[in-house]
């Protein structure tokens, strides 16, 4: 197979592991006779920096000529102003916007090795395997939105159409069918109009999936829930704003935020992969990013934008094999410890592939 993969390492810590991901997938396509064609481009702090713009048009029209985008991280000191009229996070907004890409998959699972690191007790982890599928152009984060006066007062509007959440449900139900086939709906529905919206629509797309249990749970009961029975969750589909927080209070499963991979998709095969964490400026450089992330994102990106599922599965049990084997780097070894650089950690992951 050929294929184009757009690059956008943006700021930080996101040129390291971007680079180890593409490593890997280098490895991959010489190991299974595929080529990969790879080409860079600005997004984020250091896009602002060069062009005035977070998302350039450039990086818009080589986006537009690939088959999938892989992305680190933006955002960072520098640019820490939420004031400021273009800031790095625009860039991503408006990336996943221009190509609707309106579902966000975050899977979470407690890797054996690895339960140690997570605050949680070693009984609740076991089993943990969870796939969020987040709305993602929709919401409180797209809504209108004022400030009134002098800034005494403002609203942000929380806004869903059947249409958007019917998208996103049926993302979720597929997901379920090749999974445990449980669906977990998070609302409002309580207190939200818009989050009865939610329900009512999720119920009717579930009689399209018979094969599939549906639950519905209050936003505040699930982070519970999250935290006292991890492992009863198989699939969690939610609005923009729950799903954000919900899977970012799930990384402490994986014992670190730099274990969880991303993949933002569309109705179209081009999808945007991106490791959940953010661009860690305090270690950027220092070769202490942990790029189990962002290589996991490049295994989700080998199954959903190019359709090679053994190709994926082989980068994931290659992950998890160099875990077992005692790999470890900065952020999930025990204090004191000699640890991996985010190249060292890399090459142990393309070894075993």
């Amino acid at each position: 197979m050929k294929a184009r993969i757009t690059v956008l390492p943006g700021d930080g810590i996101g040129v390291e592991v971007t680079t180890a991901a593409v490593d890997v997938l280098q490895k991959v396509a010489s190991r299974y006779g595929h080529e990969f064609e790879f080409n860079e481009a600005l997004i984020g702090g250091i896009a602002i920096d060069k062009t005035g713009t977070a998302l350039p048009d450039e990086t818009l029209r080589q986006a537009e000529q690939s088959d999938a985008i892989l992305l680190g991280a933006v955002g960072g000191y520098k640019w820490d102003n939420p004031s400021a009229p273009v800031r790095p996070e625009q860039g991503l907004l408006k990336i996943r916007k221009h190509f609707g890409l309106f579902a966000n998959l975050r899977p979470v699972k407690t890797y054996p090795a690895l339960a140690q690191y997570s605050p949680l007790r070693l009984d609740l982890l076991d089993g943990v395997d969870m796939l969020f599928v987040r709305e993602l152009t929709g919401g409180i984060y797209f809504g209108s939105r004022q400030e009134q006066g002098d800034g005494d007062s403002a609203y942000d509007t929380e806004l869903y159409t059947v249409p958007e959440v019917e998208r996103i449900a049926h993302i979720a139900f597929r997901a379920a069918q090749g999974r445990r086939k449980k669906v977990s709906s998070v609302d409002k529905a309580n207190v939200l109009a818009s989050m009865r919206l939610w329900r009512k629509t999720v119920t009717k797309v579930h009689e399209d999936y018979a094969d599939v249990q549906l639950d519905h749970v209050l936003v505040d009961s699930c982070a519970m829930h999250l935290i006292t029975r991890p492992a009863s969750f198989d699939v969690l589909v939610a609005s923009n704003m729950f799903g954000d927080i919900l899977s970012d209070e799930a990384s402490v499963f994986a014992g670190s935020l730099g274990m969880l991979p991303s993949a933002s998709l569309g109705a179209e095969r081009i999808g945007l992969y991106e490791p959940v964490h953010g661009s860690a400026p305090d270690i950027a450089g220092q070769g202490k990013a942990n790029p189990t992330g962002a290589i996991l994102s490049a295994a989700m990106l080998l199954r959903y934008s190019l359709s090679l599922e053994a190709e994926a599965k082989a980068v994931e049990a290659a992950v998890e094999g160099v875990l077992d084997g005692g790999a470890r780097t900065a952020d999930i070894s025990a204090r004191g410890s000699s640890y991996l650089s985010t190249s060292e950690f890399a090459q142990a992951v393309k070894d075993k592939i």
